[in-house]
């Protein structure tokens, strides 16, 4: 079906509904890379216009990626919702935006309408929304999950602890551990990128982690990010797994590309559900995304990068998890060139995924040949604390010195808490408070060569 509008004197033709979303999306490398992107700002204009008058059922009766092909979105229409759909089934894009936005939509309304949308809706709508939009109702929504401790509360915010290493060496990753959680970091989890794919290495860092948590009991959990068939044997074996990590993306084309399908999420998940090991609840998968997976796999089928972003957390979503993030500008700049265009995409995959009901975070981040710096990364941690984001990164020296790039910072954590009067985990934050890392109310107490945590540790994973 071809789209148009006019602006001007000028007549805008759009192909299909992909045309429309590509040419409405705000300017990013990645989809001028792929060709779709709108050729001038008012190209980008009339567009939007066609985007807002677009019934949202359009989105239901033309399918992006063919149902037969794709699984993504056989998913996406088989677990669509009619009945939270209603309330919005005689809106426009537009219209949409609006509700949204209204002072008399809040919390409650917002979570009964999330099984009723689908990714390309809640894509469609963030094209029309400046930042500030993206924002105020990112903030109205909460998704709350929860394994040893509780995340997503309100006025909460949990950061991962990273401890790469680049050899996977206990004593790195050891201290790594021991500097983060001094800083009261980990709420989120405890989660290392490995270096190697050896079982071997990989139980050697799971059982560590585990005796770490076991030990000083410690109400958080651990991941070892791992393709998930190493998990999925490593359950088999007995190893004490916690959370079940992969990289998610928004076509089956691109998911296969990653080695995966929904068969084996959905394997894996089971199995890491039967150890039983939450204390607080049955969250057991974490989901890594990020715009520009798709087309980096050039399996994105002609849709711009923000919808097939969006289409990811559609996977997310069926697989119930504890934790998502989109890890903004990790892929370099052939996809997000600029701390603009960083910014921007942190803040539509926030939105978006908070929309469909998905506990998410950010790993604030970009490649050290991207044009931005760690102002820029300051700016975004900011908004998206403001906008209530789940958790992010806490990496040492903000320098992942095992993936070679750049993050968030255990003393960013500290800022954006004391900026914006954010709290941690319940749970954790009483541990901290226990251990007298932190005082009641949550601030960093001096730490000393005798410090209890300090000297337990240090002997523990020496």
């Amino acid at each position: 079906m071809t789209y148009s509008a006019v602006v001007g004197t000028r007549r805008y033709n759009f192909a299909d509904l992909k045309a429309v979303l590509a040419k409405a999306s705000p300017a990013r490398s990645g989809d001028s890379l792929a060709g779709i992107a709108a050729d001038t700002a008012v190209e980008r204009m009339a567009a939007r216009l066609v985007l807002a008058d677009l019934p949202l059922r359009r989105f239901l009766d033309e399918a992006l990626i063919p149902y037969e092909t794709d699984e993504v979105t056989r998913l996406i229409v088989d677990q669509h919702d009619a009945a939270a759909f209603a309330p919005l089934a005689a809106q426009t894009v537009g219209e949409f935006r609006e509700w949204l936005l209204a002072e008399s939509t809040g919390e409650a309304q917002l979570a009964v309408i999330a099984p009723g949308i689908t990714p390309e809706m809640v894509a469609a709508v963030s094209k029309l929304m400046r930042n500030q939009d993206l924002i105020s109702v990112a903030r109205k929504c909460r998704v709350v999950t929860a394994f040893r401790n509780t995340i997503g509360l309100s006025g909460r915010l949990a950061v991962r602890l990273q401890p790469n290493h680049p050899t996977d060496d206990a004593r790195g990753i050891a201290a790594s551990l021991l500097d983060g959680l001094m800083y009261g970091v980990g709420d989120a989890v405890i989660g290392i990128n490995p270096a190697s794919d050896s079982m071997a290495a990989l139980t050697t860092l799971w059982r560590m982690l585990d005796d770490l948590i076991g030990r000083f009991a410690i109400p958080t959990q651990s991941c070892v990010l791992t393709h998930v068939s190493n998990q999925i044997r490593a359950i088999e074996m007995g190893v004490p797994v916690d959370l079940v990590f992969q990289s998610v993306a928004g076509t089956e084309a691109a998911n296969g590309g990653f080695g995966i399908n929904l068969a084996m999420l959905l394997e894996a998940r089971e199995a890491a559900l039967s150890l039983k090991r939450g204390t607080v609840g049955d969250h057991v998968m974490y989901f890594e995304t990020g715009q520009g997976s798709a087309l980096s796999a050039d399996a994105h089928h002609g849709v711009d990068q923000q919808t097939c972003e969006a289409r990811a957390y559609a996977v997310a979503r069926h697989f119930r998890p504890l934790l998502v993030n989109t890890v903004v500008g990790f892929i370099g700049p052939e996809y997000l060139y600029d701390g603009k265009q960083i910014i921007r995409a942190g803040l539509e995959d926030h939105f978006c995924g908070k929309l469909l009901g998905l506990p998410m975070g950010c790993d604030i981040c970009y490649t050290n040949h991207a044009e931005a710096d760690q102002d820029d990364m300051d700016n975004l941690l900011v908004l998206l604390g403001t906008a209530g984001v789940n958790f992010i990164m806490g990496v040492p020296g903000a320098d992942d010195i095992m993936l070679n790039y750049q993050s968030t910072s255990f003393h960013d954590q500290l800022f954006v808490r004391q900026a914006l009067g954010l709290k941690r985990a319940p749970e954790f934050e009483v541990w901290l408070q226990t251990m007298g890392v932190t005082d009641d109310a949550g601030r960093l107490l001096p730490a000393h060569p005798d410090h209890r945590l300090l000297r337990d540790l240090s002997r523990g994973l020496a």
